[in-house]
């Protein structure tokens, strides 16, 4: 269960933005006793939260004044920003306090909060890396960046959202750089499964079948992460037991067998592309992970 909040008088969160991230904000919000308001640009998606008890408030300024702190969780830094700074609500905003856990690019993040700073809004940045359930569970993970006194001030009402809650520096764009790399490995995997599903069924084998093999090479990942993390801060890149000319010769295979049957090899190629570019830099002995310092010199 998450952490009841303060019991200090008027305890009061308003989160803006109810798709369904935010929606699970404010429901774990009101699941905590906390008093919270909610606003959304569409009309109608407050309707349940209502029901449980949330003030609907009948503009973004109402919403922002009825509480001193605002959790923003929309689409990106423009629809954010396309609210925020909206001069009533920008008026309404001042001296209160800000926790934008909408993602976008860590410049965004920076620029948002230096218009804060300048309008007199307290502001945190902030990320989510868990799907929408986990929101008032032990499973959540929140990532904050911003003015540590500020982080610690707010987080006895945050934790209200459950699981944990960690504070990446005073850097505001820090979270959002954890935010953009950790998607990145999300997002590139669940390219590279899809592409993996629609080869395999090309030769005859189905998803389930493929499934318990797909998990083992998942399992294999964790322990390498590490290991490449440590490569890549060292400057260590051995490629001893795989070097870059032997998985490249595997991107290669993968390439050909699935735009054989007519499947677009895409994302392959770019890994491929990537990885012969390390090699003609004359490091074909090392290993794959030679790429991300290649990628480093622009």
């Amino acid at each position: 269960m998450p952490a009841s909040p303060s019991s200090s008088a008027a305890v009061s969160v308003t989160v803006l933005g109810l798709g369904p991230m935010g929606r699970a904000l404010a429901g774990a919000f009101l699941a905590a006793g906390v008093r919270t308001t909610v606003w959304n640009r569409t009309p109608g998606k407050d309707r349940e939260l209502v029901e449980r008890g949330a003030v609907s408030a009948p503009s973004a300024e109402a919403a922002v004044a009825a509480s001193p702190l605002t959790v923003v969780c929309v689409v990106d830094y423009e629809a954010a920003d396309a609210v925020l700074r909206r001069d009533a609500v920008a008026a309404a905003l001042k001296g209160s306090t800000v926790v934008n856990l909408t993602a976008d690019a860590p410049g965004r993040a920076r620029a948002t909060a230096a218009w804060a700073a300048d309008h007199g809004v307290r502001y945190l940045d902030g990320a989510i890396m868990t799907p929408a359930p986990s929101i008032g569970t032990p499973g959540a993970v929140f990532l904050h960046s911003g003015p540590k006194d500020l982080y610690e001030e707010h987080l006895p009402v945050l934790r209200a959202l459950g699981g944990t809650h960690n504070h990446l520096g005073e850097d505001i764009g820090r979270a959002a750089a954890y935010d953009i790399a950790l998607l990145d490995v999300f997002w590139t995997a669940m390219a590279g499964y899809a592409h993996a599903l629609a080869v395999a069924q090309a030769e005859g084998v189905s998803p389930t079948e493929l499934v318990p093999f797909a998990q083992g090479i998942a399992a294999i990942l964790p322990p390498l992460f590490e290991e490449l993390a440590g490569d890549v801060e060292s400057g260590s890149f051995s490629g001893a037991i795989n070097p870059m000319t032997s998985a490249v010769s595997s991107m290669a295979h993968i390439v050909e067998a699935s735009e054989a049957h007519g499947i677009d090899a895409g994302v392959m190629r770019a890994a491929e592309g990537m990885t012969r570019r390390a090699i003609g830099l004359g490091h074909g002995g090392d290993g794959i992970i030679r790429v991300a310092e290649v990628l480093g010199r622009g």
